[in-house]
């Protein structure tokens, strides 16, 4: 194509412009010849290569213009206005500048002031930004130019006056510059031209526009805006709308320049005054913005701009006070009302600690800090407290500062505010603690230690307030008070008693006027308070505040013991406050002790405080809280020396209700408090003189009512059992324990039950016992000589009593211990045979047995009791004088001794039969008891069953070995021998109920120790012969351990301060029934296991006989009515056995995960018994799992496994720690679960005999498991479980011969231990590393498998089950079901249960594709290391996933978020480009690829970014695909040319689009010169859209000032669009509506976007100046959107329904909002297609008025999201 034929094209398709010719002119031959010259003159543009040749081409067309000047309008103008601009482009040389300015001066002289109104947007467009850059020589002459031929023009000047001024601005930055003076004196005309209102309007709009033209506004502004007056009226001067001078001059307070700030300052100082009418009349918001913008200069630190926002805000006057008053007058409260909205409301534009930054830098001023402190400073930390609360990323600042407010506000101004606030919530009828919170958070939050506010400000407060409180204590709520009493204990904690020695000195007038005498009437003139009401109080002393604060405290708790007890129901608020006013009064008396110069004496009267709080103790509403605080602070005030007279605990009624109340909670529900009640109890008893608290509980122990008895003796118990060794209790607490003692002897079975009871769960050590028994057993008063009896002829040797002794004392003693012995059985026979008597913490005791006699050293207890006593009291009689005095108690006293020998040393005998019938009683005595709730005789009958059991078991074993005896003589002998044994014993039908409901049934708590006790001793000693009663009891204690494990759970969750907690279960509790379940699920699992060794032994010979061999005969002795079972029943049997054991492991794996310690919040007073619960009970069930682990270590591993899996939570880590403990080493955990996992996989390993799986458990669990395990292992520890590892991913990989799940989940073991293996040095071994890269690559390859097997056809049919289920992608997996499939499943030996749900092949793809893209893909470089390696592999997951779903879409972007996932890993892989770069490639080509959705375009933008970062070239092809010349194929399908053009453009636009700012800069000349030619040469408007698209998207890319060259041609452009619709509007439907939306959205964005280089250029489509929103009168408005408007308006409906499209594509869209501002977005964002030209009718018309809107409230704010969005959505399709 020739060089002209571009020209030719584009002066043809400006043809339109010919309708704007005069009539007269259009058919004189001499203006066509006129064009033509022209014509050929602007085809030689073209041909300009350098400034010579732009010099050349102004030549000719100026030559030709002057050749016609006859006629006054120049042809083609729109293509010559454009190409002079051009001509000005600022790269040019000065010469090219002047000749076009030639030109300009030429035209303008030609048209005159008609036709330079009628055409001033195309001559104007080059004209105004050209100022800017122009050179020194140059600017005279465009002065000159403006002033000769732009001010005649005067009021037509009014629409281009923003423009002009703009233009004109640079000119004004130098006052020395040399055209300073002579574009003042242009815009003075200018402003005479259109009045000085209106040009100061435009220079308001520019100020907020046009951050760079500030300066030179204010340099205006500051010679020519007059100094108003404050009381003067200024809208006739600056323009009607005050509030746009505010915001004018807020932006540029704002602005980062300091020089603009500074000259703002100066504007605000000169012409709005604080206290000016203009100020004082604008709106709310606009006076809220003028002071937000003033104050914020001082964050700057500039002593230049704080001393002008001082003057602003205190005036001119130099006095302080005066200053004060005109800040009070003027600024005060709008200053405090725009911080506090600030604080409380904080805009997203600024950090969140901006205004109290400002509010610091503030005070730094005294004038204005200190008012401004007692107006926000409440409000100021109340904000920042929300806003500390809230979570937000700035959060640690907001601290920051908070602390810094604290430090930095003057002390006496803040705590005159915090008080004042505190008063009110006290005092006032309304109840409120909102003041009283807020400074218990400042206290708590933000105080550290500060010698004035410790020393005087808080001594104050906290008198004040507790004066306060007491006035007001009846009226004020109970919440209030609660709160009150919460900031008086934070107060006290930084407060010293020393600091209310003396008071703070006040004012010189206060002092001696009327000096206040109470705390509160002090606070009052301390702070300069209005006080609510007259106080009146005397204090004389000299330390008068100390005794008043505590005569204050001492009211304060009896008026709240009182409140307490007058309450009718419970009242939980007045508990916690009355501890709390204990916990003040304690804390004061603690201090007070250690004041001593001068000495401290407080006169009060006990006797009134204490029976009231006796009396508190006593009542219903009491609780725990309150007696430990009243019991704490009573024996803080009998210990204070100052108080007199003093506080006496030690007497006897007092002692009793403090004791009393101590032991109402050692009772079993409170179990809680223990630990703390009896430290209390003890507290009480060392500070008696007296044993009272002995003399109260033996007192309670011997009460006539047996119920209190038995409280009694629990609360006893629960004292025996916690009171340490060192303490001496046998001894110190000897009274109780002997009526405890004397209780197992009782006629009375509820006390003997008792006392029982109180032995089993209280004891703790027989030692306790033994020491005062035998302590007084071995008295040296009971004299005794060696004497020989002659018998029958023999001589028998023993002792006579020499004096008399207290016998009767001595038989008590011995009756006690022969009811402790027969109590304690074994337990206290091993205790006694193995402690020697040295060891006793009662050192008398081992002097008295020395005088008994024996080797003390070497004697045990067992020794003293039955050698040293009970032998010499048996053998010792009375000598002759002292037989009828000592002879009938002394046969009792012996009688005591037979019994207890007899207890330790003799057996008896009974007959079987006699025995079977017992046992039958007793079975069913004890079934009747439990049923019956009859707890007394239970225990006697348990005795006498496992007695009988015994004496049965004995028959049947001395049976059983006469019939084997018989078998080995004769074995012809069978059918006898059976017969025998079917006559043996065999298990009472009732016994198995009995235990079950004896351990089960509630109301058997208090002796389900007995039952246990019998159970954990009978079945072990009989268990082949209570085997059937086994697994029902394990299920039974089972049962009982998780209920009681439920029960202290919950006690522990209940958030409860003051109100009790209910928990009957204790340690001990715990550990019985843990000690239960150890025994019997191993007397369950050893009966398996001789079982299943007989079954080995027996495997590989034929028995002989069904019933013969022992094992035979011991299955008919315990009624099995079969001698064998076949291989189903035996694994149903193992299976039953195994169930025990299962169900024990989650039990025990409950209390193990559910009872671990952790810190409390709040200490708590039961947080000590619940501590020794955890732990004791942790401990103890720690050794039942490792007891059941050694001996069945699979079965206990595989049950804690599905344990896990069955109660999984975000922090698991009990159950690891758990695995821990049980295992020696890590290796071997590995090593056992890879074994349980291939047993459940055919042919890769033999199960063992012994061994059953758990049938609820499934292999992924394991695997699963094995993952998270290996996750929490350490480099050393992955070096050891290595090889076991690897050696399970060959076992599956050598098996496969297609995908299984159990290749992916071993690929995820793998990676985890791979990874912490690189971390080590043992990766350094090249057998280990080529190890991994083997393993590795072979389990990526099997498991690619699962994709490669799925075809193309399985592609299409997951695209219709997308399709048909209503989605399009699969439902994602939880990682722990990815890769369970049934069908892949299916083995032999899984023991998977049939209802496992199955999942389809595209859930294991997707979970396949999720975890290469999480997990493989990130840790290829670092496992295969090698480059050729790294790209193999990912070029296999490419070419196996990625590639086969891009292809199979539709829509190629819409894929998988997981496969798009791999595709994104893949490119941060170097070696990996190849790969990942063919497919991107295709994605863009493909004519598809537009067809997706616009978030499908978002996801894929940082691919497409990476790809043309890292391939240079790949921007060049794309561009060189993009052709502006027209085919030479003259049968090319036109049609289809242009859809390929148009989606070449596409491409382009969404690469840049895709790239960063200025990413493409180099390749921006030649992108424009594709656009350029395209709009030149291609018509067609499907590619000139696309074209406008790329504009819109290169003005997002690209710095402004980047395209400063492209600006003539962007103009001309939509120009001409536009001026075409108003010579010809298109018709419905017409192809070139699309064109025209386009062109219009690009216009929109520009608007949006608002760029200073665009700026100039508005005024030609929209009214940019406040005749936007008030036009003058007879306005007729020239602006092309705004004509447009009028005449497309004008258009008539023909019957068609306008308002719904419009409704449609204009519906009300929620406008962004950063903090207060409303940001800009564009008005077309949702309208993407246009059927009529009416549809742009809500656009023309709202552009102007929109436009003002934003600039006025925006504050330049642009939502880029929203552009950024509307650009994908005009891009993609798939809408």
């Amino acid at each position: 194509m020739s060089g002209s034929e571009p020209v030719d094209a584009e002066l043809k398709r400006s043809a339109w412009v010919s309708a704007t010719i005069p009539p007269a002119y259009i058919n004189d031959p001499k203006f066509k010849k006129y064009t033509q010259q022209v014509e050929k003159c602007l085809s030689s543009f073209d041909s300009v290569h350098e400034w010579a040749d732009f010099i050349s081409f102004l030549k000719q067309l100026l030559k030709t213009f002057q050749a016609y000047m006859q006629f006054k309008e120049i042809p083609r103008k729109v293509i010559v206005a454009k190409r002079l601009s051009q001509c000005l482009n600022p790269a040019l040389p000065t010469g090219v500048h002047q000749r076009a300015l030639d030109v300009y001066a030429h035209i303008l002289a030609v048209l005159g002031s008609e036709g330079l109104t009628r055409d001033l947007a195309l001559w104007s467009s080059g004209l105004f930004p050209f100022f800017e850059y122009a050179a020194t020589s140059v600017k005279p002459i465009l002065l000159n130019l403006f002033d000769t031929h732009y001010v005649p023009l005067q009021a037509h000047l009014r629409p281009v006056m923003k423009s002009f001024i703009l233009a004109l601005l640079p000119g004004l930055e130098e006052e020395t510059g040399e055209f300073f003076d002579k574009v003042m004196g242009l815009l003075d005309r200018l402003s005479g031209a259109v009045t000085p209102s209106f040009l100061l309007q435009n220079i308001w709009l520019i100020m907020l526009t046009s951050p760079s033209a500030r300066g030179t506004s204010l340099n205006y502004l500051s010679r020519r805006l007059p100094r108003l007056k404050a009381d003067e009226d200024i809208t006739t001067i600056v323009g009607r709308d005050i509030g746009l001078m505010i915001r004018a001059i807020s932006a540029a307070l704002e602005d980062d320049d300091s020089l603009v700030r500074r000259s703002a300052l100066d504007v605000l100082l000169q012409s709005l005054p604080i206290d000016s009418v203009a100020v004082k009349k604008a709106s709310t918001e606009d006076r809220a913005i003028l002071m937000r913008a003033a104050t914020s200069v001082v964050l700057r630190r500039d002593l230049a701009l704080n001393r002008r926002l001082f003057t602003w805000l205190l005036g001119t006057e130099e006095a302080s006070q005066q200053q004060v008053a005109y800040l009070k007058a003027n600024a005060l409260d709008l200053l405090t009302s725009t911080l506090k909205e600030e604080m409380f409301k904080p805009s997203s534009e600024y950090s969140s600690s901006r205004p109290f930054k400002i509010f610091i830098s503030l005070l730094d001023k005294d004038e204005i800090g200190l008012p401004l402190t007692q107006s926000l400073v409440f409000d100021a930390f109340r904000a920042m407290k929300k806003g500390i609360e809230s979570e937000s990323d700035q959060g640690e600042e907001m601290k920051i500062t908070a602390s810094t407010l604290y430090e930095a506000v003057e002390p006496h101004a803040m705590w005159k505010e915090f008080l004042n606030t505190m008063l009110t919530d006290i005092l006032s009828e309304k109840p409120s603690q909102q003041g009283i919170q807020m400074v218990r958070y400042v206290l708590v939050t933000h105080h550290t230690h500060d010698e004035e506010i410790e020393a005087i400000h808080l001594p104050i407060v906290f008198t004040a307030t507790l004066e306060a409180l007491n006035r007001n204590l009846k009226r004020l709520a109970e919440a209030s008070l609660r709160e009150t009493l919460s900031l008086l204990l934070q107060v006290w904690r930084h407060t010293r008693l020393t600091y209310l020695k003396e008071r703070p000195r006040l004012s010189g007038e206060t002092a001696e006027k009327d000096p206040p005498s109470g705390a509160l009437s002090f606070a009052y003139s301390f702070y300069e308070i209005a006080p609510a009401s007259e106080t009146t109080h005397l204090a004389t002393s000299p330390h008068s505040l100390i005794v008043d604060t505590f005569e204050q405290l001492v009211r304060l708790t009896s008026s709240l013991a009182q409140t307490l007890l007058d309450s009718l129901s419970q009242a939980s608020i007045t508990r916690d406050s009355l501890v709390q006013s204990l916990q003040l009064l304690t804390g004061f008396v603690e201090q007070m002790q250690s004041i001593s110069d001068p000495p401290l004496v407080i006169s009060w009267v006990p006797s009134e405080w204490l029976p009231v709080m006796l009396c508190c103790l006593e009542s219903k509403n009491s609780s725990f809280s309150v007696v430990d605080n009243v019991v704490s602070t009573a024996l803080k005030l009998q210990d204070a020396a100052q108080l007199q007279p003093k506080l006496i605990v030690d007497q006897r009624r007092t002692m009793e209700s403090l004791t009393n109340s101590l032991l109402d909670y050692l009772r079993p529900p409170w179990a809680s408090y223990h630990v703390r009640a009896v430290s209390l109890i003890w507290q009480l008893e060392n500070s008696a003189q007296h044993p009272q608290v002995v003399s109260v509980i033996s007192q309670s122990l011997t009460c006539k009512d047996s119920q209190r008895v038995r409280e009694a003796c629990d609360a006893f118990g629960v004292l025996w059992r916690l009171t340490d060794d060192s303490l001496l209790p046998g001894l110190r607490l000897k009274i109780p324990m002997m009526i405890i003692l004397d209780t197992l002897r009782s006629d009375d079975p509820n006390l003997r039950r008792i006392g029982e009871t109180w032995m089993r769960c209280s004891l703790k050590s027989y030692l306790r016992v033994l020491d005062p028994l035998l302590y007084d057993l071995c008295d040296p008063t009971i004299c005794r000589s060696q004497t020989s009896l002659q018998l029958n002829g023999r001589q028998v040797q023993g002792f006579s009593y020499l004096k008399p002794f207290d016998q009767r004392y001595i038989i008590h003693l011995f009756g006690v211990l022969l009811s402790v012995v027969k109590f304690g059985g074994q337990g206290f026979t091993k205790i006694a045979r193995s402690t020697p008597i040295t060891r006793s913490l009662l050192n008398e005791l081992g002097d008295r047995t020395r005088d008994v006699g024996g080797n003390v050293n070497e004697a045990t207890y067992m020794d003293v009791v039955i050698f040293s006593l009970l032998n010499r009291y048996l053998q010792s009689e009375p000598v002759a004088q002292l037989a009828y005095a000592l002879g009938p108690f002394n046969e009792s006293l012996q009688s005591s001794a037979v019994d207890l020998l007899q207890t330790l040393v003799a057996r008896g005998e009974i007959d079987m039969i006699v025995l079977q019938s017992v046992e039958s009683a007793v079975v069913t005595k004890l079934y009747a008891c439990v049923h019956t709730g009859r707890l007394d005789l239970q225990n006697k009958l348990l005795h006498l069953l496992h007695s009988t059991i015994s004496a049965l078991h004995g028959h049947v074993d001395a049976e059983i070995q006469k019939s084997a005896r018989i078998s080995q003589a004769d074995q012809s002998m069978d059918g006898p021998r059976s017969q025998i044994s079917q006559t043996s014993y065999s298990t009472n039908p009732l016994l198995i109920q009995t235990l079950v409901d004896g351990i089960s049934i509630t109301s058997n708590r208090p002796i389900i120790q007995h039952w246990l006790d019998f159970i954990l001793m009978t079945i072990p000693q009989f268990h082949e012969m209570l085997q059937p009663a086994i697994l029902p009891l394990n299920d039974c204690v089972c049962k009982q351990l998780r209920s009681t494990l439920d029960e202290i759970t919950s006690a522990s969750r209940i958030s409860a301060r003051t109100a009790d907690v209910t928990a009957y279960s204790t340690d001990a509790d715990f550990v019985m029934l843990l000690n239960a379940i150890e025994r019997l699920v191993l007397l369950s699992l050893s009966h398996l296991q001789q079982t299943g060794s007989v079954e080995d032994d027996g495997m590989n010979e034929k028995p002989i006989h069904e019933s013969s061999g022992l094992f035979g005969y011991m299955s008919n002795v315990f009624s099995s009515d079969t001698a064998s079972l076949s291989n189903d029943d035996q694994l149903s049997v193992k299976l039953m056995d195994n169930r025990g054991l299962h169900e024990a492991i989650r039990v025990l794996y409950a209390v193990w995960d559910q009872l671990v310690i952790t810190m409390p919040e709040n200490w708590d007073s039961r947080e000590e018994s619940l501590s020794l619960i955890y732990v004791r009970t942790r401990t103890r069930c720690r050794r039942v799992l490792e007891h059941l682990f050694r001996a069945h270590p699979l079965e206990v591993l595989e049950s804690s496994v599905d344990c896990w899996s069955r109660t999984r939570k975000a922090d698991d880590s009990a159950a690891f720690e758990l695995i821990d403990v049980l295992t020696s080493s890590a290796q071997n955990v590995v090593s056992m679960l890879c074994d349980c996992i291939l047993l459940r996989n055919p042919g890769t390993l033999d199960r063992p005999r012994r061994h059953t799986p758990c049938t609820t458990l499934p292999d992924v669990v394991l695997f699963d498991f094995l993952e998270q395990y290996l996750q929490r292992l350490e480099g050393p520890l992955a070096m050891q479980v290595w090889p076991r590892l690897v050696q399970l991913c060959r076992d599956f990989i050598g098996t496969s011969r297609e995908f299984k799940p159990q290749v992916f989940s071993s690929l995820r073991c793998f990676v985890v231990l791979a990874d912490k293996l690189t971390q080590t040095q043992m990766v350094d071994d090249k057998r280990v590393r080529k190890e991994l890269q083997d393993t590795f690559t072979k389990l990526i390859d099997v498991t690619l498998l699962a994709v490669r097997s799925n075809d193309s056809s399985s592609w299409i049919r997951r695209g219709q089950l997308a399709n048909g289920s209503g989605r399009e992608s699969p439902i994602p997996r939880s990682r722990s079901t990815l890769g369970i499939d049934e069908k892949m499943n299916t083995s032999a030996s899984s023991l998977i249960a049939d209802g496992t749900k199955t999942l389809t092949n595209v859930d294991v793809i997707d979970g396949v594709n999720t975890y290469l893209a999480s997990d493989v893909i990130p840790n290829i470089r670092k496992f295969l290391v090698e480059a050729d390696k790294v790209a193999t592999t990912c070029g296999s997951i490419i070419t196996s996933v990625v590639i086969p779903a891009l292809k199979s879409r539709a829509k190629p972007l819409d894929v998988d978020s997981s496969v798009l996932a791999i595709l994104r890993e893949t490119t941060r892989i170097p070696a990996a480009i190849k790969a990942w770069k063919n497919p991107i490639i295709d994605m863009l080509n493909d004519n598809r690829c537009f067809n997706s959705s616009p978030s499908a375009g978002k996801e894929w933008k940082q691919l497409v970014k990476l790809l043309f970062e890292t391939d240079k070239t790949a921007m060049m092809e794309l561009l060189g695909r993009i052709t502006t010349a027209p085919s030479a194929n003259i049968f090319a399908n036109k049609e289809y040319e242009m859809l390929l053009r148009s989606l070449n453009f596409r491409r382009l636009s969404y690469v840049i689009l895709t790239g960063e700012k200025n990413q493409f800069l180099i390749q921006l000349p030649t992108i424009q010169e594709k656009l350029v030619d395209t709009l030149r040469n291609v018509t067609a408007p499907i590619v000139q859209s696309e074209v406008y698209l790329c504009v819109r998207i290169l003005l997002c890319r690209l710095s402004p000032h980047n395209l400063s060259s492209f600006w003539p041609v962007i103009l001309t452009e939509l120009y001409r669009v536009f001026e075409q619709i108003l010579i010809s509007l298109p018709s419905d439907g017409a192809e070139d509506l699309g064109l025209i939306l386009a062109a219009s959205k690009l216009l929109d964005l520009l608007l949006v976007l608002q760029t200073e280089e665009f700026q100039v250029h508005q005024w030609i489509f929209i009214t940019d100046t406040v005749d936007a929103i008030y036009p003058p009168d007879r306005w007729i408005p020239i602006a092309l959107l705004d004509r447009l408007a009028e005449i497309v308006g004008a258009l008539p409906t023909e019957g068609v329904n306008i308002l719904p499209s419009i409704l449609n594509h204009h519906a009300p869209v929620e406008t962004p909002v950063v903090g207060t501002r409303p940001m800009r977005r564009p008005l077309l964002q949702s309208i993407h297609q246009i059927d009529s030209i009416r549809d742009l009718i809500p656009f023309f018309s709202q552009a102007s008025i929109t436009s003002y809107e934003s600039v006025y409230n925006s504050g330049g704010m642009v939502d880029w999201d929203a552009v950024e969005d509307g650009l994908y959505q005009d891009m993609f399709d798939g809408r």
